[in-house]
């Protein structure tokens, strides 16, 4: 019987690289373009590969979990959770819940996940041809 509990140092890897760039772009980039858009394009990867790091699931599901709680965390910004919790004071809590809804967002997330699962899509299908070794 296998662990659905697996480290992976890959996509570990991947959330220090994403994470930076998250970093280098809530730092430096102040324009109506990257911040926004690449940034939250590149969010749902990012807890994507967090997800992939521990856990070894199937990328679908993963993905579309993913984006599913993106939706929901977007849903909750709509209905202003932040003030509801009483935490609008609270910079971690504006950041990481965020609070204010937007579409763009959701084409944000799903365009991410989009990626997240062409990307998976290839990988998987160079692993099953002979002599094609994925490291």
């Amino acid at each position: 019987m296998s662990s659905i509990l697996k480290f992976n140092r890959v996509y570990f890897l991947l959330v220090i690289v994403l994470f930076g760039i998250e970093i280098l772009i809530a730092k430096y980039a102040h324009d109506h373009i990257i911040r926004p858009y690449v940034g939250d394009t590149l969010v749902v990867m990012l807890i994507y590969c967090f997800v992939k790091s521990f856990l070894d699931t199937p990328y679908l599901i993963t993905a579309l979990a993913v984006l599913v709680f993106s939706f929901l965390i977007e849903t909750l910004q709509y209905f202003h959770i932040v003030h509801i919790l009483g935490q609008e004071k609270s910079t971690i809590a504006r950041i990481v819940i965020g609070t204010s809804f937007a579409w763009e967002d959701i084409v944000a997330y799903t365009l991410g996940i989009g990626i997240v699962m062409y990307v998976e899509t290839v990988l998987t299908k160079r692993k099953a041809k002979p002599g094609i070794k994925i490291v």
